[in-house]
């Protein structure tokens, strides 16, 4: 039963990559600018650029650009950058790793910050400690990420010099130096999920902490924080665990701005830097592997949580 619910879910995935893909082919296509123009200069003739939008095929209609590119794709071939010549899939793949560094940090602060914050609220109900965990989850779900990068920025960088402003150390090299070049970065980029993780894992504790197992946990003479520990939090983790993916998706289409503000040499780097140069076929490879990594993560996510909870129908 499972095999079905898990192919199934595969056949729901295909159509959806293929949709989404075509959609965002379409709107690159709908960016202004030319790109010959942007290649050849303001001085080249009509002639030359007529030449070389023929070449690149940017005359053709939309749906035989994207088939021409899909065939490309599944043939493993993502194309060439119209400036640097660089393959696409060789540039994507080099700035993958970054992103993954700041992501996966970003996930692991909200993850420990939200479920700390989230079980104090817990133990001291209506106490000054409840009332901080409410505000910083508030805070933090009402703060773009942006405007937070920038005050840790002028803070603990520029006026405390506590921290690099700029550039990226990878863990490999030096994990002193990648946490010290990453931490600003993650904690602007997880303070949403942080938020969400709070208000989610608290409201899914309170419910836990009402049924009657736990009343048997507390008849036992086991205490809130033994009962929370022992047997709450497991229970009270899995609403979270969707929670965590869907914001997995989210954080990696956030890093286009976070990496910015940070110099931080990532895909969403690479995916402003393609939109300034008009190069369209590196950008459509950065938005593809995006793309499919979000659908790959929401696709694991649902095959964890039914394989977590017992509860959820495979019919």
């Amino acid at each position: 039963m499972f095999i079905k619910f898990l192919i199934r879910r595969i056949v729901y995935v295909l159509p959806m990559m293929l949709i989404t893909t075509f959609i965002v082919f379409s709107f690159i296509l709908l960016i202004p600018g030319d790109p010959a123009l942007a290649i050849l200069g303001e001085n080249a003739t009509e002639e030359n650029l007529q030449m070389l939008r023929e070449q690149l095929g940017l005359n053709q209609p939309v749906l035989i650009q994207y088939f021409t590119w899909l065939a490309d794709v599944f043939r493993g071939d993502l194309g060439e950058s119209l400036f640097t010549g660089q393959a696409v899939e060789e540039a994507v793949f080099s700035r993958l790793g970054v992103t993954f560094q700041l992501v996966t940090t970003s996930i692991l602060i909200a993850i420990i910050a939200g479920t700390i914050l989230a079980i104090l609220s817990v133990l001291k109900p209506k106490s000054w400690i409840d009332q901080f965990s409410r505000f910083i989850s508030t805070l933090g779900a009402a703060i773009p990420n942006f405007w937070l990068a920038m005050l840790l920025l002028a803070a603990f960088s520029l006026a405390l010099g506590w921290f690099p402003a700029t550039g990226f150390i990878s863990i490999t090299e030096d994990p002193i130096g990648f946490l010290r070049s990453v931490l600003l970065p993650a904690i602007a980029l997880g303070a949403v999920g942080m938020a969400q993780i709070t208000r989610h894992l608290r409201s899914a504790l309170i419910e836990v902490l009402e049924a009657d197992y736990i009343r048997t946990a507390y008849s036992k003479g086991l205490n809130v924080r033994q009962t929370i520990i022992n047997h709450s939090l497991r229970n009270a983790l899995l609403p979270v665990v969707t929670t965590i993916g869907i914001l997995y998706g989210n954080l990696i289409g956030a890093t286009v701005v976070i990496e910015s503000i940070f110099a931080i040499p990532g895909m969403g780097q690479l995916a402003v830097d393609s939109i300034l140069q008009r190069d369209f076929p590196m950008l459509q490879g950065v938005v593809l592997v995006m793309i499919v990594i979000i659908i790959i993560i929401n696709f694991a996510t649902d095959i964890i949580y039914s394989l977590l909870d017992p509860r959820i129908e495979y019919d």
